[in-house]
């Protein structure tokens, strides 16, 4: 689809602080880098709201991590389309052209224990894969398909720039 001007979300849910936060930052990392504005995570957890924020703060742009208390009226509310990435779902290449790309775009990631009314209330329920697969993986699928990978010049307020480069790191420091 590739619609860089589709304002796209991920809500998180079912997140459990002390066992998953590798798993829910790694979430949040793909989701900024990839294009996604936000990240609503359920419950909230300070600790990877504040490494998301100092990493936008090194890296730019406007990504933040927005904590919940309670997801189903927040999807609820949700003024635009909603897609739940499930192996379960019907196959992600068949439900994007059924996806208007005029209002926002919620990609809701479950936890351990998906609750069976997120089934009914999503728009759509999708899979890249119809087998086990990471949750990470499945948003940063998603989102290239949604939105197309980013590509061009820093966020604004980067004050780090990584630079391509075939063999070692280069980055450029901003100030």
């Amino acid at each position: 689809m590739g619609a860089q001007s589709l304002r796209v979300e991920v809500l998180r849910i079912g997140h459990r602080p002390g066992r998953d936060p590798r798993l829910t930052t790694h979430l949040a990392l793909a989701a900024r880098a990839m294009g996604a504005a936000r990240l609503h995570l359920q419950p909230g957890d300070p600790a990877i709201t504040e490494h998301l924020e100092d990493v936008r703060r090194r890296f730019g742009g406007e990504f933040r991590v927005e904590p919940l208390k309670e997801w189903r009226s927040f999807l609820t509310s949700w003024p635009g389309t909603s897609l739940h990435l499930t192996m379960y779902g019907e196959d992600l290449d068949e439900a994007l052209p059924r996806v208007p790309l005029k209002e926002p775009v919620l990609v809701v990631v479950g936890g351990a224990k998906v609750p069976p009314e997120l089934y009914r209330m999503a728009t759509h329920n999708v899979a890249v894969t119809h087998q086990p697969h990471s949750e990470v993986a499945a948003l940063a699928l998603t989102l290239d398909r949604l939105i197309g990978t980013p590509r061009g010049p820093p966020p604004p307020g980067a004050r780090l720039e990584i630079l391509p480069s075939a063999r070692g790191k280069r980055v450029l420091e901003r100030r």
